[in-house]
């Protein structure tokens, strides 16, 4: 069993890591808290698991320490940024405070980030805006990274692709997060690396056969991961992941079509506010509806029951809130080298 920490300790080590590795105090603390909350909702290939490689970026200028994304466009409802290769979940939350307000006065706002960093996991930064009565919507690719084929393919075009929401109902938020494809480039190379298998035929390999071999994705040559739906309907997983390219990279203006720089992401953020379409009592009626009417449905065999998406990780979180953050066994052990080169204590294990 893996070891739990307090998440308020994770915390403050992530943040003195980050902040003797030269990232200004007010992003580290950012960083840091956003991937903790990935841990704590159980995303542990986009929680703590990142903080080693934004480390190494870091210590070769990769990632930018200090700065301000550039404005390339500013309208009352559409905001595009250079993010300048500064930490993504920085960026993210920076995006977020510009739009909450603006989505309250005028109804919605998107803002667009090209040249971001990566943004870590995607529910980490839903449940504080539904929370509020908004709706979100986020998605991100990177353009400088592939791993998924497109339907019918046989080789990789384009990265996993998440796209998350949250809104608001009568009672808990519903939160999603999920990839245009079966499964994401993080946990297919944790599952390489430890020589275990995927349960179905999630990639194919490098002739195009199916597979769920996971080191098939690392072999000469190499396979890809296939998109939602597999071999038999990828076809919407595809045209899913496609959706998320022109929001991205197009409406950013900056993706796969210029020259890599290395791990970051393009970003689409949409804050809106149902105060200003048909009512936020109103839109919490309809949700609620909804939301009951899928927790009330009978479930087939081997479900005990219905939920809604969020809702297995918001338990989750609140139990690790109570009882510590259960870190993947590898975390820990990849960050100690930095713990010692940066002269940062690694924290003790809950109850210790």
């Amino acid at each position: 069993m893996s070891d739990r920490y307090s998440a308020s300790a994770l915390t403050v080590f992530a943040v003195e890591l980050l902040s003797r590795a030269g990232l200004e105090a007010d992003k580290a603390r950012t960083v840091a808290e956003i991937l903790v909350e990935g841990d704590l909702l159980g995303h542990d290939t986009h929680g703590l698991a990142l903080l080693a490689g934004y480390l190494a970026d870091l210590e070769k200028g990769a990632m930018a320490k200090t700065g301000e994304p550039r404005v390339i466009a500013d309208f009352p409802a559409a905001v595009t940024w250079d993010g300048n290769r500064l930490p993504g979940p920085w960026l993210v939350t920076q995006a977020l405070n510009v739009a909450i307000p603006r989505a309250r006065q005028n109804g919605t706002c998107t803002v667009v980030i090209r040249r971001s960093h990566h943004i870590a996991c995607l529910a980490a930064y839903l449940q504080r805006v539904a929370e509020q009565g908004l709706m979100v919507i986020l998605t991100c690719s990177d353009p400088a990274a592939k791993g998924v084929a497109p339907h019918g393919g046989r080789r990789e075009v384009m990265t996993p692709n998440p796209l998350a929401a949250a809104w608001p109902t009568a009672g808990e938020p519903v939160i999603l997060d999920v990839s245009m494809s079966i499964t994401t480039n993080g946990l297919t190379k944790r599952m390489a690396t430890e020589g275990r298998k995927f349960p179905g035929q999630w990639l194919v390999d490098g002739a195009g056969h199916p597979t769920n071999d996971p080191a098939a994705a690392f072999a000469d040559p190499p396979g890809a991961i296939l998109p939602i739906g597999g071999t038999d309907h990828g076809h919407k997983g595809y045209a899913l992941g496609l959706l998320v390219e022109a929001l991205t990279g197009a409406l950013a203006g900056h993706g796969r079509a210029d020259r890599p720089e290395g791990w970051m992401a393009n970003v689409f953020l949409q804050v809106i506010d149902p105060a200003l379409f048909g009512g936020r009592e109103e839109f919490a009626r309809q949700t609620e509806y909804v939301a009951a009417a899928c927790r009330a449905t009978p479930p087939r065999p081997g479900f005990e029951r219905v939920r809604l998406p969020g809702e297995s990780g918001l338990r989750r979180r609140a139990g690790q809130l109570a009882s510590g953050v259960e870190l993947y066994a590898t975390i820990m052990p990849a960050l100690a080298p930095w713990a010692q080169r940066l002269g940062v204590m690694v924290p003790a294990t809950a109850g210790r």
